[in-house]
């Protein structure tokens, strides 16, 4: 539940998750991942590829978005913290700082609200587009995370009040593969907040069926419904 993280705005929640070729009703159920060796590196080589094709062309914007942030508040530019990784390994994340230096939270103890008077002008508009998400690109190529798979939370955090390790004994399972920039869950509209037990349900849901059937060409639809939402639907999921 990080305070860096894109707040849950109840108005967006929706009925159920968007459907997807392949992709089936979701059965609550111990997972394992369907990942093999080959898939592995395949899935590795076009992570490293993409994502640093993705670092080029959007390296014009990453200046326009760091200029903003040092010309408007004071602090660096990117805000790090802890998250669980691959085996629930912890491992720095870079975001865009969106609060103000003196609010940020790097525990993500206190979680992120509607209208938060910690976000800065420049962060609100950076959490609704999900463009504060962008230097996650380093993470990638650095072998933290993948362009595809479970958001990465920090470690204790909130579903419907309680840890999410008390809230479903399945919740480790969705760390047997690399955290993502983007995943099942957020294309499906469950991202940010946790606090009721619908979305926090149907974020794990979504993240343990996606470790458990994940494959290049989902990954690619993924990322391709990401694109849209973010960069042409104006809806910013």
């Amino acid at each position: 539940m990080a305070n860096e993280t894109v707040s849950y705005d109840a108005d967006d929640r929706r009925s159920g998750p968007i459907k997807l070729p392949g992709i089936s009703g979701l059965q609550p159920k111990r997972v394992r991942s369907a990942r093999k060796v080959p898939s592995r590196f395949l899935k590795r080589s076009f992570d490293v590829i993409a994502g640093s094709i993705g670092l080029v062309l959007l390296m014009p914007l990453f200046v326009l978005i760091a200029l903003s942030i040092k010309l408007t508040s004071r602090g660096p530019v990117f805000f790090r913290q802890q998250r669980y990784g691959l085996n629930g390994v912890p491992f720095e994340v870079l975001k865009f700082r969106t609060m103000y230096k003196k609010m940020c939270d790097d525990s993500g103890v206190v979680q992120t609200v509607k209208n938060d008077p910690r976000v800065t002008p420049v962060g609100s508009f950076l959490r609704k587009s999900n463009f504060d998400e962008l230097p996650q690109l380093i993470n990638v190529l650095r072998g933290d995370m993948s362009l595809v798979g479970p958001r990465p939370h920090v470690p204790g955090m909130l579903a419907a009040g309680v840890p999410y390790e008390e809230f479903d004994p399945r919740y480790m399972d969705r760390h047997k593969i690399l955290p993502g920039i983007t995943g099942l869950a957020q294309i499906s509209g469950f991202r940010g907040e946790t606090r009721e037990e619908y979305p926090a349900r149907m974020r794990l849901e979504h993240d343990l069926h996606y470790v458990e059937h994940q494959s290049l060409l989902l990954d690619i639809k993924i990322i391709l419904e990401t694109i849209r939402n973010e960069f042409f639907s104006g809806k910013g999921y």
